[in-house]
């Protein structure tokens, strides 16, 4: 990985994997080789047979055994695409290591079977800026141009050198080279214009196909690649030699062992500072007025922070004074020097007279931080002073922090199954959040821990005496739920190799429904519903069931429910929606979040759940995008008109309609730009017809967005102009909820900064691309460095900034906005 002031990398000396390489295609036109047949005098084509001879040469001299392909006959392009593994390692090459490859023809006399052969260096001969004078491994695509009729030469330096000259170089080996960086993730992947970037280089290689006539034969073969760069490195001592000075300016940065490691003098003088024979005069020690200043910044720290010496130095000498304060309690166990078996035992000593913490700073002491078993049990012990409905708003979180707990059966994991066997709700999440996990192969043994945990505990639940349902039913109906989730994926197997419309789909669904799968109209038994397990569901409505119009055919289905009533649910096969549960869950914690401080702005935080790595359920809300809307009826306004007139009403719609309205885009606003949400257009901004906007789809979060020069805010211009643009009272009402919204919410960012911490170990793409880099975001977001006052002010700005640059004016990165929506 790079970055502008790190460089990682591996030495190729440490890496104990056998060479491969893929032997993937051959480019350029063979003549027909002809042969006389045996019972016909008369020639006729034929074809060749090709295989490719791949021999490893160490320092000029043959290593090994060559290998070979297999064949492949017929017209061109010869395609193998075959996997070569040698039987040298990685650690045995050296810095002129190099690849011979030969294309022999099989189907031809002996002095006519050599098509070509080329050869590759395997490390890069050219000085590298990060490394010094450092080879690095060459990986990805490697294009070689063949010496026609000539055998690869091993010898170095080679005769046959596969690199194409640099004056014959054109347009397309610059773009390949290009390509191959774009492969090995070191260029930005933006959807739409790699598309238009693909399809632009097809016409430049036509082009310059028909320019040369291809009389060229090139091989293309496909290097390993590895996590990180591999610099060449020979066994023995783990350095690299100083190479002589530049006589250029050029700054070159080289790798020092040393860095990240303990500096043991200074880490002395810090446990004779700490010494614990000092624990007596601690006691009575007192903060000086700028030390008290010093220590209730460092407490004011986001749980992100990571503290300098002198700052846990600090927390350390005044702990004993810090005791009654429970914001400090993270602070100082973060100071610890855990290997110290006698600090620790006095820290947790400590610990266990403190002041009782809140469950916010109980999640960061679950974090991948901390790992001492009895800090995680500590937190653990104040969670169950959480009420169950704020539980369930972390349980997401705390399945994915059984990840960083010492042992399967935690004391984390034996509280989730407690508290889940008198809350059947509970259970029901639990069980499918560590369900879904079963597909990670570093922690499944874990998850099917809990997973076996909640099942033996659950059957052995006794019947209540008013009637309640035993451990054993309780648990039925809950494995009844994924035999459901599978008939249903079997549904949309069947739906989706329906050839025609979705009409035809539409029709078959219901046929399904009404026919062969009719025990799905009535069940057996009612089963408990996997979004709202409170809910009893009992059949499937064959006629008000239906199929999107998309590329993987989601289903809308309507539930029968044991009350009467009915409920309606999207089930989705072939989408990890695992992040769009995240982000949904985020806006319920947010939502409940203002309403505690008494600001309701009418967000829908409509109900996600994964059923599997690529399957899941989300609530149906009757809603149309703001596209459809805009298509139909020209304006968001005459859309509300139609479902809440008032002649006296601002714009001839009710106050409380538009109140509404501008409420829930406030809310939405506020929370979209909190977390980065990405790629919004019009057709993922939903209105129901009480005024209450909402958003879906979560593919890019935060930061991410495919769209070039997404917005700080994603407002669109049709919200502004329903709100009567941007000088009416109803935009400067608009402004003020987002900023009271702002501010209630970064008193809370320790709360979502933490959860998101816990998520640092999940399978959420956006997340686990790189966990560190996404919550530093999130952080930055909240802009924490400014107080109540200044962050309104920042705020008030950003929707300026955004609202403008949705009007035409000539200014460069408005007019950059501007486009984010066309």
């Amino acid at each position: 990985m790079m970055g502008s002031n790190e460089f990682r990398f591996f030495l190729s000396c440490d890496i104990n994997l056998p060479v491969t390489f893929r032997v993937v295609r051959l480019e350029g036109n063979l003549p027909p080789v002809t042969k006389v047949a045996e019972h016909n005098p008369a020639i006729e084509p034929r074809y060749a047979e090709l295989f490719v001879e791949c021999a490893l040469y160490i320092d000029g001299a043959p290593f090994g055994l060559p290998m070979r392909t297999s064949l492949q006959s017929g017209e061109p392009p010869y395609c193998w695409n075959e996997l070569i593994t040698l039987s040298t390692k990685y650690r045995d090459l050296t810095s002129q290591a190099q690849l011979a490859v030969t294309v022999w023809d099989a189907s031809c006399r002996k002095e006519e079977s050599l098509i070509g052969g080329a050869t590759i260096l395997f490390f890069s001969s050219k000085k590298q800026l990060k490394t010094g004078k450092q080879k690095q491994l060459k990986t990805g695509k490697q294009k070689l141009r063949l010496w026609k009729r000539i055998e690869a030469d091993g010898s170095f330096p080679t005769t046959t050198p596969g690199k194409v000259p640099r004056h014959e170089r054109g347009e397309m080996e610059r773009l390949e080279r290009l390509l191959n960086k774009y492969e090995r993730g070191q260029i930005q992947q933006i959807d739409w214009l790699d598309r238009l970037s693909f399809k632009a280089m097809e016409k430049i290689k036509e082009r310059e196909s028909s320019r040369s006539g291809n009389s060229h034969l090139n091989l293309i073969l496909d290097f390993c690649s590895f996590e990180h760069r591999v610099v060449f490195q020979e066994s023995g001592p783990n350095f690299f030699s100083p190479s002589p000075m530049s006589s250029t300016n050029e700054l070159v940065v080289v790798w020092d062992p040393e860095i990240g490691r303990i500096n043991p003098s200074e880490h002395k003088q810090l446990r004779l500072a700490r010494s614990l024979t000092r624990g007596i005069i601690d006691r009575d020690l007192k903060p000086s007025s700028n030390e008290r200043k010093s220590i209730q910044r460092i407490l004011k720290y986001p749980p992100t922070r990571t503290l300098s010496g002198d700052e846990r130095q600090l927390l350390w000498k005044f702990r004993f004074s810090l005791m009654s304060e429970k914001k400090a309690l993270t602070k100082f166990l973060r100071c610890v020097e855990w290997s110290d078996v006698q600090e620790a035992k006095q820290a947790l000593d400590l610990m266990g007279r403190w002041e009782t913490i809140d469950v916010t700073d109980a999640l960061e002491l679950l974090s991948p931080v901390f790992e001492s078993e009895e800090v995680r049990a500590y937190a653990v012990s104040v969670l169950e002073r959480a009420d169950d409905e704020e539980l369930q708003c972390y349980l997401l979180q705390l399945v994915q922090a059984l990840r960083f707990e010492r042992s399967d059966r935690s004391r984390l994991s034996l509280f989730l199954v407690q508290r889940s066997l008198s809350n059947i709700e509970l259970a029901s999440f639990l069980r499918w959040y560590v369900a879904v996990e079963l597909h990670d192969p570093a922690y499944a043994k874990r998850f099917y821990c809990t997973y076996e945990i909640l099942e033996e505990n659950m059957m052995k639940l006794a019947g209540g005496v008013n009637g309640e349902e035993d451990g054993l039913k309780l648990w039925q109906s809950l494995v009844r739920q994924t035999e459901l989730t599978a008939q249903l994926c079997s549904i949309m197997r069947d739906v989706r190799n329906v050839r025609g419309g979705t009409q035809k789909k539409i029709e078959k669904l219901r046929q399904l429904l009404s026919g062969l799968l009719s025990e799905l109209t009535y069940f057996e038994e009612p089963i408990r519903s996997p979004l709202a397990p409170n809910i009893l569901i009992t059949g499937i409505v064959p006629s008000e069931s239906s199929i999107f119009k998309s590329a993987l055919h989601p289903l809308r289905l309507t539930f029968r429910t044991a009350s009467g009533g009915s409920c309606k649910v999207i089930f989705k096969k072939g989408d990890d929606i695992r992040q769009d549960q995240l982000v949904v869950q985020m806006v319920s914690l947010m939502d409940r979040l203002l309403k505690l401080e008494n600001l309701d702005l009418h967000l829908t935080p409509y109900r996600v759940l994964a059923t599997g790595h690529d399957e899941g359920m989300l609530e149906f809300i009757p809603s149309s995008s703001l596209a459809q809307i805009l298509s139909e009826h020209r304006s968001i306004i005459n859309y509300l008109q139609k479902f809440h007139p008032d002649e006296d009403g601002p714009f001839g719609i009710t106050a409380t309609c538009l109140e509404t309205f501008i409420k829930s885009c406030a809310g939405y606003s506020v929370i979209t730009y909190i977390l980065g949400i990405g790629d919004r257009h019009l057709d993922n901004l939903l209105l129901r017809d009480d005024g209450r906007l909402f958003h879906v789809d979560f593919g890019f979060i935060l930061g991410r967005d495919p769209k070039p020069f997404p917005p700080p805010m994603k407002l669109c211009k049709e919200m502004v102009e329903a709100m009567g643009g941007a000088e009416s009272q109803y935009y400067t009402r608009f402004k003020s909820y987002c900023c009271e919204a702002y501010n209630i919410l970064r008193k809370s960012s320790n709360l979502i900064l933490n959860l998101f911490h816990l998520m640092a170990g999940s399978n959420i793409p956006d997340i686990a691309s790189d966990p560190e880099k996404g919550i530093l975001k999130l952080q930055e977001k909240f802009r924490l460095d400014l107080d109540d006052e200044d962050s309104v002010h920042f705020f008030q700005d950003l929707i300026n900034d955004s609202v403008s640059a949705l009007f035409p004016q000539m200014v460069e990165t408005i007019h950059r906005w501007a486009q984010y929506w066309r």
